[in-house]
């Protein structure tokens, strides 16, 4: 992911991210059911074609969960790739609770070598590159220039005197699985602190340094978490499946991920 790489999919993000909250401060916003009984709105819709205005050059592939979805057949021969949730929290979007984000990854040998994470309502940004590291910026304004935005970009993790091992979870997806992993790592470690986060803000979480780890077992999709797997890679944490061991992988005949757990790279289950 070189620079003109990061800087679009910053663009992107941020003008994606005013279309969303366009429609979170409407008095009122419709509410569709997709096929999956996933929600979706014309926020989900706004920043999908945002996204493909500004990334679409007809020369890198994109794979949107609001797209038309490339056969496998076709996808399985692409190097690099655009893997994009245009508005990952659609739950928590539509709940108000400002927990939802627009992901944007860039993906190369099926690998996410970087990722943007925006959260419009606080204005924050994540942004990583697999040769630079991992990145945080607050208080975007839409007006700024790229290049002046990154100048104030602080490199993740960040210093934090979090005292309890800290584990976040799914706000609207904490199933029977996560809650018995969280019992063992109360056993582990005694005094547990566990928080929960809608969308990518929980891998965000981690790459700030304020979680050590991320137990996922319900569903997502690849677009749910390409660009936070990017994220916190980059600030030297591990994604891997259930078993502790075996990275996630991406571009699958089935896009569905299974259960993946996030956490530092010298720690064991």
């Amino acid at each position: 992911m070189n620079k003109s790489h990061i800087n679009k999919a910053i663009k992107a993000s941020i003008l994606a991210g005013k279309e969303i909250l366009d429609v979170y401060y409407t008095a009122d916003f419709q509410v569709e059911t997709k096929s999956d009984n996933s929600p979706l709105t014309i926020a989900d819709k706004r920043s999908h074609n945002k996204i493909m205005e500004i990334l679409d050059d007809k020369k890198i592939p994109i794979m949107s969960e609001e797209g038309d979805i490339a056969s496998y057949n076709i996808r399985k021969n692409w190097d690099l790739y655009w893997c994009i949730d245009p508005l990952d929290g659609t739950k928590e979007f539509i709940k108000r609770n400002g927990e939802f984000t627009v992901n944007i990854a860039l993906m190369y040998k099926n690998k996410p070598v970087g990722g943007v994470i925006y959260v419009p309502v606080t204005k924050e940004l994540y942004f990583s590159e697999n040769t630079i590291g991992t990145y945080k910026i607050d208080n975007i304004t839409e007006t700024e220039d790229i290049d002046e935005l990154i100048k104030k970009a602080k490199k993740l993790p960040l210093q934090n005197s979090k005292e309890n091992f800290t584990i976040v979870a799914s706000r609207s997806h904490l199933s029977q699985e996560t809650q018995d992993f969280i019992n063992k790592m109360q056993k582990r470690f005694g005094n547990v602190k566990t928080i929960t986060k809608g969308s990518s803000l929980k891998l965000c979480m981690l790459a700030e340094g304020n979680a050590d780890i991320y137990p996922r077992f319900a569903p997502t999709m690849e677009w749910d978490t390409a660009a936070g797997t990017a994220i916190v890679l980059g600030a030297g944490y591990i994604v891997t499946k259930a078993d502790g061991i075996t990275p996630l992988d991406y571009n699958k005949e089935n896009l569905l991920n299974p259960w993946f757990i996030v956490m530092s790279k010298d720690f064991k289950i």
